[in-house]
């Protein structure tokens, strides 16, 4: 008989340490994710613009440059990690800007990122963009996609969209 009694204390106690291990793991995992979320920037950071839009010829390629425009409305300071951005040009693809960075970002200011990219004309059409760059043709300009910016090594992405005509010179 007290064979079963002890066996039955044993199993009791190992049960009590069974739980109390999850317990401290339920508890720790609620922590970290607490953290994390305190982490996270209150607001996005906002794509305002894009100005000094070019597109020149250089060594027989168009290129598209820029200078995005973006404002971080929160308190902390933030590292914009990344550009992945299409540019459209009358509604084709025309474009990828793909830029990786780590630039930081004060926070409750305006940052500018220069921007390059160089046009694909197969699918503007080669004969049309020559046309164009003799008689000075205007373009409408989408930029479209997202940027990565990280808080406290949390990463969040921010949306990209804004349009402009635009003259080649």
């Amino acid at each position: 008989m007290t064979n079963l009694v002890e066996g039955f204390l044993l199993f009791t106690v190992n049960k009590e340490k069974l739980i109390l291990r999850h317990m401290r793991l339920l508890t720790t995992g609620l922590l970290l994710c607490l953290l994390a979320a305190g982490c996270l920037p209150k607001e996005q950071v906002v794509f305002k613009t894009v100005k000094n839009i070019e597109l020149t010829t250089e060594g027989g390629r168009v290129m598209l440059k820029g200078d995005a425009i973006f404002y971080n409305p929160n308190k902390t300071q933030t590292k914009l990690k990344e550009i992945d951005v299409d540019v459209l040009v009358d509604g084709k693809k025309a474009a990828s800007v793909d830029q990786q960075m780590n630039l930081p970002v004060k926070g409750r200011s305006e940052f500018t990122v220069p921007i390059e990219a160089q046009l694909e004309l197969g699918e503007i059409n080669l004969l049309d963009a020559v046309v164009g760059f003799l008689g000075g043709k205007t373009y409408q300009v989408t930029f479209s996609g997202n940027l990565r910016v990280a808080v406290h090594g949390v990463t969040v992405k921010v949306p990209v969209k804004y349009n402009e005509t635009v003259k080649l010179r």
